[in-house]
């Protein structure tokens, strides 16, 4: 197989493709060149690039940028309530919780608003989607409310209470799973009584 061939069937399997994961597979970066003058590639960003028919292929096209540029994080609070229809805020900027010691990525032309988390509250309620051909961690709906909840100085508390009565309204989650992840978030107190005013 040629280092073009290598390199489409690359970015057709993982959607967008970081100009580290080409070297990684033994393709000389001046192929990035060639095939983005040809065509048949789209360069997103510098060391970012797509198959031209997946571009505009979803709503979500940020989330799969961010994914692929930011791999150690998960997407979060505005974004995954954006996601999962529970706010009709057009996020400025697509929110990341990465692991509480991990270097702030460098993001130039996509814009990142990141929160930390250590262990546990990082890794529960963790889902994967795939967006054009992208697995994107993004946390579900019952943590994305608690998460809310836990940073309201970020995303404010009106937003906060409303996911969570369109949450339960909608029944995209239930009440105890809210108060799993309230606790594992550590804003049981913050929750339950919006949780007893809804039901």
């Amino acid at each position: 197989m040629t280092h073009r061939e290598t390199a489409l069937n690359l970015v057709r399997d993982r959607g967008i493709v970081r100009a580290r994961d080409f070297t990684a597979a033994g393709i000389p970066l001046v192929y990035l060149r060639r095939l983005t003058e040809a065509g048949d590639i789209v360069r997103l960003r510098r060391g970012l690039y797509q198959h031209p028919e997946r571009m505009g292929e979803d709503t979500d096209h940020d989330l799969a940028e961010a994914a692929r540029i930011v791999p150690n994080g998960v997407v979060s609070l505005i974004s995954a309530l954006r996601h999962h229809g529970l706010t009709t805020q057009l996020p400025h900027a697509v929110w990341m919780t990465i692991p509480h010691k991990a270097r702030t990525p460098h993001t130039p032309g996509l814009r990142l608003e990141i929160v930390r988390a250590t262990c546990e509250v990082l890794a529960s309620g963790v889902e994967f989607i795939r967006v054009e051909g992208v697995d994107v961690a993004i946390y579900g709906v019952a943590k994305t409310v608690a998460d809310c909840f836990k940073h309201r100085r970020h995303v404010g508390e009106d937003v906060a209470v409303e996911a969570l009565r369109d949450a339960l309204q909608q029944r995209k989650t239930i009440a105890s799973e809210l108060m799993k992840y309230a606790v594992i978030d550590r804003v049981t107190a913050r929750i339950e009584p919006y949780i007893k005013a809804v039901q």
